[in-house]
């Protein structure tokens, strides 16, 4: 935190703008030496920018805007300087470079962010909202990333974490104070403190599928036989010709994947060679690949040809599974009747619309995506939560078994630590690394 760290904020590559960070207590400093103008940064009001150029001693690399962001009211929380020069990529390296000359440390992936954190202008939960907001696929995605970056999901934790503290307190005062015995009526009411603390835990861990989803995406794989129109599918879903379509069996020989935004959520497409038997050893290798695809999908949209008798063989039973009935144009077999399904067309395109809402009230139980997307935890998020729980009804059991007091607080106590790691109150250098690593270097 003693060191000042620069970096390129902006994404790798050419742009008419790039922004280039400086952040810690020798950033008004270095940017003195680096720019000339009217005024030097020093002299700059908070937050106002100024036209100038950066030089390398007597040679100019560019002309520039240039604001100073003066500790405490920065990102960071630090002194900040924020560096606005033509977007080429050597220009940008080169003014880094004489940053770096002048003092600075290159940033690592997500310091500036781990700062802002490190000096309390966040706290965890918005910390990964920041790279949440930037690998957003879909307007669903965005509005909960924006949403725990205001503090919705952090101010939840927070009313967790005062509940649990409040229990304990209440228990601990018993313990200090045995005279004071908790009567009946203080004793249900605790009890029912524990209640409402393991129902608003189990009420965040059931956020954590849609929380997934908005991050990962829904992996879904189209399945089938050859020529069942799965390729054909993946365009229609596309809305461009993105796969090879061909009457020849066999034309798909390699794993394509997209991204669709349906309905607010991200799905990732995964087309596949279709199955059969086969000696030909590159089509071998792809049916492989689509049984490796398979073991990881999260949706399964095994297509058949509706227009020809149905296979002898029972429909595989898989949660994951919906069933697509495809060549409505040709007109249905009737053995296909009893078959539950989406009935469409690729070449027509009848039944795409009831195949979308099918698609989201499979990954939705029926739900549909709604307002309370807004709040979606992570895995991390998860696992500090699944622990809370554990302890929570540890604590709750105790009390209603007639324990010493001493092992109702010991539980609780745990209970506190792991829903304060949600928003970071433990800040072991491991866990912290994982998480910031995982950002972009200047954010």
């Amino acid at each position: 935190m003693n060191d000042t760290i620069a970096a390129i904020s902006t994404a790798f590559g050419e742009g008419a703008i790039a922004i280039i960070r400086l952040s810690g207590p020798g950033a008004v400093v270095i940017a003195d030496a680096v720019f000339q103008a009217r005024k030097k940064p020093s002299e700059l009001p908070n937050r106002v920018q100024q036209f100038g150029a950066i030089f390398s001693s007597e040679r100019k690399l560019d002309d520039v805007l240039l604001s100073v962001h003066r500790a405490p009211h920065s990102y960071t929380g630090e002194d900040v300087v924020e560096i606005n020069c033509h977007g080429g990529v050597l220009v940008t390296r080169r003014i880094l470079e004489l940053l770096l000359s002048k003092g600075a440390r290159s940033a690592e992936p997500g310091e500036f962010t781990q700062r802002a954190y490190l000096g309390g202008k966040m706290d965890l939960t918005q910390a990964e909202a920041v790279m949440d907001l930037i690998s957003a696929q879909t307007d669903l995605a965005l509005r909960a990333a924006t949403e725990q970056l205001e503090g919705r999901l952090g101010d939840r934790i927070r009313a967790l974490k005062e509940a649990v503290l409040e229990v304990l307190a209440h228990v601990e005062a018993h313990i200090d104070f045995p005279d004071e015995d908790i009567d009946p009526e203080t004793g249900a009411a605790l009890l029912e403190k524990l209640d409402a603390l393991s129902a608003e835990t189990e009420a965040l861990l059931a956020t954590a599928t849609q929380g997934k989803i908005l991050r990962e995406g829904v992996r879904t794989v189209i399945y089938g036989a050859p020529n069942v129109g799965k390729s054909s599918l993946l365009n229609r879903l596309l809305g461009y010709e993105r796969a090879i379509v061909s009457a020849r069996p066999g034309t798909t020989r390699d794993v394509i994947e997209e991204v669709i935004n349906l309905q607010g959520i991200p799905l990732r497409l995964v087309d596949t060679a279709g199955i059969r038997e086969s000696l030909d050893e590159v089509e071998c290798e792809g049916m492989e690949r689509t049984r490796r695809q398979l073991d990881r999908a999260d949706l399964v949209l095994h297509v058949v040809d509706a227009s020809t008798a149905a296979p002898s063989a029972v429909l595989p039973e898989d949660p994951r599974m919906l069933t697509v009935l495809n060549k409505a144009d040709l007109g249905e077999h009737e053995s296909w009747g009893v078959i539950e399904g989406v009935r469409i067309s690729c070449l027509d395109e009848r039944g795409l619309e009831q195949l979308d809402k099918a698609i989201v009230n499979r990954i939705t139980g029926g739900k549909g995506a709604g307002r309370d997307w807004s709040v979606a935890i992570n895995a991390r998020h998860k696992a500090c939560l699944e622990i809370t729980l554990h302890f929570t009804d540890a604590a709750r059991e105790a009390m209603r078994a007639g324990l010493s007091p001493e092992f109702v607080a010991e539980e609780l106590r745990s209970a506190l630590e792991a829903v304060g790691n949600v928003v970071g109150r433990a800040d072991a250098e491991d866990v912290l690394g994982h998480i910031f690593a995982t950002f972009c270097i200047g954010k």
